[in-house]
């Protein structure tokens, strides 16, 4: 058995708290105290994120994705192979260490995909983008903590409020799409997004194709296009 080596570590943003890089192998992990957040072999739910959420706006001329949270690049890798030329991805990312890593220790499992000319990186917090510009995206994708349910940064919960959802909302254009990844379901998640003003489809997915752990994806439609 090829044993486990730590690469790196970064603080959570509050600071209480340790990602820590590990490798095997080919095997990345990213893991926070003895919970595993991502694993390199594990991207079917990751993908499926944005899979579902590009099908919905299939036919936007020259669509714009923001994407909060980089992890390993699945659900952005995923988006690039989905959308076109004329799309452009803006990625959030809160550690400055995970886009780091990605260019470092992960860049093969990245394959270049942050040099792809629709790719924006920003180090920041995906909630103060959305809320900085009013209906201008296509699609927001969040795959933030472990959902809805967060263990990593207490300030991530105010994404997945009532009054987060309504901000959301507000920054899609119409017939735009928010989808939200999850470890498992959350049946009052469910209710805030309606209370918001979504209609919600819920998703149940895998984490390794048709294996691995089950997680949830929400699709939130905001209405339709003009």
């Amino acid at each position: 058995m090829i044993p486990w080596v730590q690469l790196d570590s970064a603080k959570t943003p509050d600071g209480a708290q340790e990602l820590r890089l590990k490798r095997r192998g080919t095997e990345f992990s990213i893991m926070l105290g003895t919970n595993e957040l991502m694993n390199s072999r594990l991207s079917g739910s990751e993908e499926a994120l944005a899979n579902l959420s590009c099908q919905r706006i299939a036919g936007h001329r020259q669509p714009r994705i923001l994407i909060g949270g980089l992890g390993m690049g699945f659900t952005l890798r995923a988006a690039l192979a989905e959308l076109g030329n004329d799309a452009s991805i803006v990625v959030a990312e809160l550690v400055p260490a995970v886009v780091a890593w990605a260019r470092g220790p992960m860049a093969e499992i990245f394959g270049g995909c942050l040099d792809d000319p629709r790719v924006i990186i920003r180090e920041t917090d995906v909630g103060q983008l959305i809320r900085s510009e009013p209906a201008a995206w296509d699609a927001i994708l969040l795959d933030v903590d472990n959902g809805p349910e967060g263990i990593v940064h207490k300030s991530n919960d105010a994404l997945y409020s009532l009054q987060g959802l309504g901000a959301a909302r507000g920054a899609l254009k119409p017939g735009g799409v928010l989808a939200v990844w999850s470890q498992g379901p959350d049946s009052g998640f469910t209710r805030r997004l309606k209370q918001a003003g979504f209609t919600v489809e819920e998703v149940n997915t895998r984490a390794n194709g048709k294996r691995g752990a089950r997680h949830v994806i929400w699709i939130a439609a905001n209405g339709s296009r003009s």
